[in-house]
Formats: C-alpha cells, structure tokens, sequence
C-alpha cells in the first residue's frame, strides 16, 4: 500500500509558526511520526511539502499513474481557495483524508469552508500533530477493507 501525504503553505515553518495556534511540533517530526505508522502497518508513504498551489496539483495529477492508493492532505490555506487542488483530488479518484491542526470552524470566518471536505473520505481536526496519526490510520483501515472486499 502506498499513500502519499501532502503538506500545504506555510507548514514548513511548523514549531515556530503561532505555536499557541499550531504546537511545537515541527513538520519532520510528524513526517517522523507518520513513517513509523506507515512502517508498523506494512504501507509506504512519500512526503511532500509546497508552499505552490501548483506544485500540489501536478503531485496529485501524478498519483493517479504512480501507484498511489490514497491520500493524507492539510491543505492548510489552499482548504478555503484552491479550486484547483479540489478539481485534482476529483480528478484522481483516489480517497483522501483532510487534516488539520486546529479546528478551522473555530477560528476566523474566512476559515469556516473546505472546499474539499465534500470530496474527502474523512475530516480530522483539532488534535494537532496527532491529526495527521489519526488520518493516515484511519486511510489504512479503510484501504485494506476495501482491498478485502
């Protein structure tokens, strides 16, 4: 099983970025965190960090030839404008997980609307790092049901 997971502007600068909003904990460090899930469970994961909408799309354009199951992605400010990430993920056809540190809905208005969450398998939000555990767990279970199925 291969899942690819995707990180959004801005999550590079995770540990010194609004700490109070975002934790300490840095983007390696999940990274860190996921590869021993991925590990325990017998998955492969590729990490990928982009500040450049573009640069999202044309990952999740390459996933569908590439041999990618599924999807873990905090498309962080891209989750409220980018058309064009949501249109990739449609066109891919793969089950994504959306995740986030905080909750979205709980802090400013403009934050309030996912444009993929109507597209998504599941939302996670609001346990921080863990909300990246808590999403790429919840891809591989689903995975292997479908796979039994």
């Amino acid at each position: 099983m291969r899942i690819l997971i995707l990180h959004g502007p801005n999550l590079n600068l995770l540990g010194r970025r609004e700490p109070e909003v975002y934790g300490r904990t840095t983007l390696a460090e999940i990274d860190e965190a996921l590869g021993r899930i991925a590990r325990k469970a017998g998955c492969t994961i590729e990490c990928v960090q982009s500040n450049a909408e573009h640069e999202l799309v044309e990952r999740v354009q390459a996933a569908m030839d590439d041999g990618t199951d599924g999807i873990v992605i905090n498309p962080a400010a891209f989750t409220h404008t980018s058309v064009a990430l949501r249109d990739a993920l449609a066109a891919c056809g793969r089950p994504f997980v959306e995740v986030h540190l905080s909750v979205p809905e709980a802090r400013e208005p403009f934050r309030h609307e996912s444009l993929l969450a109507d597209l998504a398998l599941a939302r996670v939000s609001g346990f921080g790092a863990h909300s990246y555990n808590y999403g790429l767990e919840g891809l591989i279970e689903h995975l292997k049901a479908a796979a039994s199925e």
